[in-house]
């Protein structure tokens, strides 16, 4: 073994020891922290060896979203590193995967990355000789669907409530007096309920329906945050309208760039709930990362909204 490989045994050793003292107790402390917090997560644990490896069957880590190891050992910091990017990437994609991990020599391991025709198959240099079959399962916060109303009968609230549960979302209504036919996960009926308190995640979808009587004060305040999708239902004028008084007012570009406006994919919806169904059809394919045909922004229909 050279000086360098030793050197990195000796890391990996080290940080092994560390991880181990957290017990079972604390696993389950970090698991409820990062739930209450909203944070995602993956947990990576061996599922079956063949030769040598420090790893075994039950060892598990948690890893973060950012890629940092939170908790637990695979055998050592060489192979937790090596599962990262796979980490990270059932988190973006909300798939869990089952990888091979190859423990080998300089020569193998680089003689595997290159051959390797497989994603699920991750060479690391290493002199335990051995394999270690990962199971990479993402831990994702609900997603939540919230909707900014501004009062009375509005059959696209009402609509996108219904679809929304349906769906798996977390509804939130921000509406001071609204009429609808299924009660909303939670909701928030304070006149002067001030959105730019409230606590958003960066994996939050918001839809804006006020129907022009705080567009901009709604919007302006949603754009301090980073949210995963901003829509605004409204009409080719009003929408301009509302852009043209953001820009005025200074907020982000990027933000403004970023509202979907007119909203909802290009479906042919005209009744509220076909209305409904395009805008969550672009909330669930912004969560995934899609893009669906949508109307040319500045052009949107008038939403169907009864007194």
């Amino acid at each position: 073994m050279t000086a360098g490989h030793a050197y990195q045994a000796l890391i990996c050793r080290r940080q092994r020891i560390r991880r181990s003292k957290l017990k079972n107790t604390e696993f389950a402390r970090l698991m409820d922290n990062l739930t209450s917090r909203r944070e995602p997560f993956a947990l990576a644990t061996v599922v079956k060896t063949e030769g040598s490896s420090i790893g075994k069957p039950g060892f598990k880590v948690m890893i973060s979203k950012d890629g940092g190891i939170l908790y637990g050992s695979l055998g050592g910091a060489c192979p937790e590193s090596a599962l990262v990017p796979t980490a990270k990437k059932t988190i973006a994609t909300g798939q869990p995967r089952n990888v091979k991990v190859f423990l080998e020599d300089v020569e193998s391991a680089v003689e595997g990355v290159v051959k390797s025709q497989s994603e699920d198959e991750i060479h690391v240099e290493t002199n335990c000789g051995g394999m270690m079959e990962i199971y990479v399962e993402p831990y994702l916060p609900q997603q939540r669907l919230i909707l900014v109303g501004q009062g009375g009968k509005d059959p696209v609230e009402d609509s996108l409530v219904k679809q929304g549960k349906m769906l798996d979302f977390e509804v939130v209504v921000i509406d001071h007096s609204p009429e609808l036919t299924e009660e909303p996960d939670e909701l928030h009926k304070d006149v002067d309920f001030d959105i730019a308190k409230y606590k958003f995640y960066d994996s939050d979808s918001v839809v804006v329906l006020t129907h022009g009587a705080q567009d901009v004060e709604v919007l302006e305040s949603l754009s301090k945050f980073r949210l995963r999708y901003v829509g605004l239902l409204a009409s080719k004028q009003r929408a301009v309208d509302d852009i043209e008084e953001l820009r005025k007012k200074g907020i982000d570009r990027a933000f403004i760039d970023s509202i979907k406006t007119p909203i909802g994919a290009d479906v042919g919806a005209i009744t509220p709930a076909e209305i409904g169904l395009s805008i969550i059809t672009e909330v669930v394919a912004t969560k995934y990362g899609k893009s669906v045909p949508t109307k040319n922004r500045g052009a949107s229909p008038m939403p169907v909204r009864q007194a």
